[in-house]
């Protein structure tokens, strides 16, 4: 049975394209599909033979190529055939070799041909175990759509099993270096069920040389003279790390930390088991030891089969547990076609439901221990805590006693808040909670800033829980703290006021006397409730939710423009600015610096026409206190 010049059923160049270029996300993943075929076939001998406990062993071949021997099945002339000359197509064989077989990984086809991603050639040389009488197969690939297939002469001392063989492509020598190959054997196939040995040099030798099985009948010798020593190195493991059995809880913990550390690159804060039996899920969930940021992406390491699939799988557990980073093993999971992230199905549904009920599970009995560690976990990952607390009672009521937040009175818990006064008071934003905050302060308010990320729909939540009383800011707790000035005093400051007025029309804001507490906040400003777009033209510079707003219709001087800034008649230095003269530059000027320290205070940006203000106003001010000419009298100038 000789085949030569035969053409697969496809354009086998289309192919490689597709694989490289839209499908596997480089060319490492060749060695990882010819490992697949591996296991595969090895699986498939142990139908026949129970106790086979099958190898694959890799070695440089012909000079700069590779070798990659299975003990599996092999294959018939039939078989080959199937297989390797119609790519893509499902099977009987496949059946047998992948599809539909939960302890498979993959097909064989495809797999094989990955090799084309960067080899021009392709050889395998199969004995089958199903007929032992039946002759040996090789069948060589060619990048340009041809193969050969034909039959070889067997002796009963030949092994079971197949072996594949591979030349580089030009500019794809490196792929097949026996540094870069031991790093993706062990980066794939570390914990495979199969012992994976790699052949290389032994330490302190000069680089690796063909072996004398690979490449003729005498051993390769360094320049000395000496043949060229080679050892086996074992790379795959015969248990998963967390599976292993430990001498005691504490040696589980070290080495799972060790395992953590060599994938993942981080010492863990804490180890948490995983288990799906639905879905054959066995592994750990690595706390992060740092804090990150939500949305950081949580990516997890997902073995399928005990082949690695990838080291930033995503969707695997909910967005709310992104302090943890997962290595797992699964046999009921499929792969996508890329065999890189998870398919989405009703098997990876469960499997998501199932983690983060664990995970949440954790989270709830470490809250409740009160430990070093749960002290730890809570400064490191409030944010996730946050994330959690909104979709989950119970874990809200828990983190609302430990959860820090930012108060008039410095960082406090919900429950050490309500302790102090009765119930929680929030600002729903930071610019909320600047402006008001001074105020609320001198009046006795214990008041927290919601302005943060997750915490204002925390607290609505919390509002319905009926052992809290929690509800925002209203303008009934600050009206009565912007007291109007007497009539009296209204008549002194009358030109002062309207001369500030005319300067801050170009703003788009009007100039407010009040007197309120604390005495030492000159001014502060206040959003319209219309809504207005402000001095910048920005939508975004006005809070219509915010409490001022309310206040302000309370307190309304008619005019159409957007913002109030309120002056503190109670402050030495306002009152000092409103007794002079409104036509001095020193009164130009001292309006604008307080201007631009309120808009500082209200968390709003300084824009150009700011900045060109804090700057006059300080010229004036070093005109003003400085000698001219060397000597003077220390009067504003001109």
């Amino acid at each position: 049975m000789d085949e030569k010049g035969s053409t697969f059923q496809v354009d086998l160049r289309g192919i490689v394209d597709l694989l490289a270029r839209h499908l596997y996300s480089g060319p490492n993943v060749y060695l990882r599909e010819l490992l697949q075929n591996g296991v595969d076939a090895i699986t498939a001998r142990r139908d026949l033979e129970p106790d086979h406990m099958g190898q694959i062993r890799i070695r440089s071949w012909g000079g700069h190529g590779l070798e990659v021997l299975d003990t599996g099945i092999g294959l018939t002339s039939a078989e080959a055939r199937e297989l390797l000359a119609t790519v893509g197509r499902s099977s009987k064989r496949d059946l047998d070799l992948g599809v539909g077989r939960e302890e498979f990984l993959g097909q064989f086809g495809i797999g094989l041909l990955s090799g084309f991603m960067v080899a021009d050639t392709i050889e395998l040389v199969s004995r089958s175990a199903r007929d032992l009488d039946a002759p040996a197969v090789k069948w060589t690939g060619h990048d340009d759509g041809h193969y050969d297939l034909s039959e070889v002469e067997r002796s009963a001392d030949d092994p079971v099993g197949s072996v594949v063989r591979i030349l580089p492509r030009r500019g794809m020598e490196h792929w097949m270096q026996i540094d870069t190959v031991v790093s993706l054997a062990t980066e794939f196939g570390s914990l495979l069920p199969v012992e994976v040995l790699v052949e290389v040099p032994l330490s302190g030798t000069d680089a690796p040389q063909p072996c004398a099985e690979s490449a003729g009948d005498q051993p390769a010798e360094d320049p000395s003279g000496s043949p060229q020593p080679y050892v086996w190195r074992r790379i795959s493991e015969p248990e998963l790390p967390w599976d292993k059995p430990y001498a005691h809880s504490l040696a589980r913990r070290e080495g799972l930390a060790r395992f953590c550390e060599a994938t993942m690159g981080f010492t863990p804060m804490a180890t948490i088991n995983l288990s799906v039996p639905v879905t054959g899920l066995t592994g750990v969930a690595f706390v992060i030891p740092d804090a990150v940021p939500p949305g950081s992406g949580g990516y997890h390491r997902v073995y399928l089969k005990q082949m690695l699939l990838g080291n930033r799988v995503t969707g695997l557990v909910p967005e709310w547990a992104f302090f943890v980073r997962c290595a797992i093993n699964a046999t009921g999971l499929a792969p996508t076609a890329s065999r890189e992230q998870l398919y989405s199905d009703d098997a990876l549904l469960a499997t998501q439901e199932a983690l983060a009920d664990q995970l949440r599970a954790w989270v709830v009995d470490t809250l409740s221990s009160q430990s070093p560690l749960a002290k730890e976990f809570v400064h490191t990952h409030h944010l996730a805590l946050r994330s959690l607390s909104l979709t989950d009672d119970i874990v809200l009521d828990l983190a609302a006693e430990v959860l820090p937040f930012e108060t008039t009175e410095g960082i406090h818990t919900l429950r050490e808040v309500t302790d102090k006064q009765g119930e929680v008071i929030y600002t729903e934003s930071l610019e909320e909670y600047r402006r008001v905050g001074a105020v609320a302060r001198a009046q006795g308010i214990l008041l927290v800033n919601a302005g943060y990320v997750y915490d204002a729909d925390l607290m609505v939540k919390l509002a319905t829980r009926p052992q809290w009383k929690v509800r925002p800011l209203s303008s009934g707790d600050i009206s009565q703290a912007l007291n109007e000035v007497e009539p009296v005093r209204e008549l002194e400051i009358f030109q002062q006021v309207a001369a500030a007025s005319e300067m801050l029309e170009p703003l788009d804001i009007q100039p407010v006397v009040r007197c309120f507490e604390p005495e030492g906040l000159p001014a502060m400003i206040l959003q319209d409730s219309n809504g207005g777009t402000g001095p910048h033209g920005s939508q975004e510079l006005i809070d219509e939710d915010d409490v001022w707003s309310e206040v302000l219709e309370e307190f309304a001087v008619p005019n159409e423009r957007s913002r109030q800034i309120i002056f503190n008649d109670t402050n030495p230095t306002v009152r000092r600015w409103l007794s002079l003269d409104p036509s001095t530059a020193f009164f130009k000027a001292g309006l604008q610096s307080m201007y631009v320290s309120a808009v500082l205070l209200s968390g709003e940006p300084l824009h150009s026409r700011e900045a060109e203000m804090m700057n006059d106003s300080l010229e004036t001010f070093l005109r003003w206190g400085l000698p001219s000419n060397g000597g003077g009298d220390g009067q504003v100038g001109s």
